[in-house]
């Protein structure tokens, strides 16, 4: 079974003092809603979060995800990738990396993505993209990265990594922008919602 890792430990600091990943999304918070939509591909789901107490834990309460403290989330995203693929046991062969922060994200969109990595088996990355290519979450490493996954620091996000798998990474389009499009300030929430409304 592949882990769905959900990288849930950032400050939210842009939202100036709400939380985005408490944002309600259909009665429940959105870290809850990512969480739900990894149980549709695998049982195996770990959440980085800031050090305890924190009212993200509470959004794993009734669900199977573990949490997965981050001590020194203030670093950046580096150390939650860092804590994250430490927990990885040496059976496990690739890992999904999921953003906490794309509402627009569905089950289906990571099913599609993890049948690539069958299809396109000679790959070490398969990466979900924009309907028009351009490379965005979730993503898929295989075993063999995991190693510079784990050396991780500052606030890189992986981007070294994937760059080192060169042509060995596969785009994986999915419909819209919905891959790349996460909500980093109040603004942007009010526009993702009006937007929703309308349609």
């Amino acid at each position: 079974m592949m882990p769905v890792l959900i990288l849930a430990a950032g400050a939210s600091s842009r939202m100036r003092g709400a939380d985005k990943l408490l944002e309600d999304i259909d009665g429940q918070p959105l870290l809850t809603r990512q969480i739900g939509i990894a149980e549709g591909i695998s049982a195996d789901i770990r959440v980085a979060l800031p050090p305890e107490p924190h009212p993200r834990y509470a959004c794993l309460h009734g669900t199977p995800a573990q949490s997965v403290p981050v001590p020194d989330a203030a670093e950046g995203m580096g150390a939650s990738l860092r804590t994250l693929f430490a927990t990885l046991g040496p059976d496990i062969s690739h890992a999904m990396l999921l953003l906490g922060d794309l509402p627009d994200i569905t089950a289906d969109d990571l099913r599609t993505v993890g049948r690539a990595v069958d299809t396109h088996p000679d790959a070490l990355v398969w990466r979900g993209a924009t309907s028009d290519g351009h490379g965005g979450h979730p993503i898929i490493f295989a075993k063999p990265l995991f190693p510079a996954l784990k050396s991780l620091s500052g606030d890189d996000g992986g981007r070294g990594v994937v760059a080192s798998a060169g042509h060995k990474v596969h785009l994986v389009p999915l419909p819209g922008t919905r891959a790349r499009s996460d909500l980093d300030t109040p603004e942007d929430w009010a526009a993702w919602r009006a937007a929703r409304q309308a349609n």
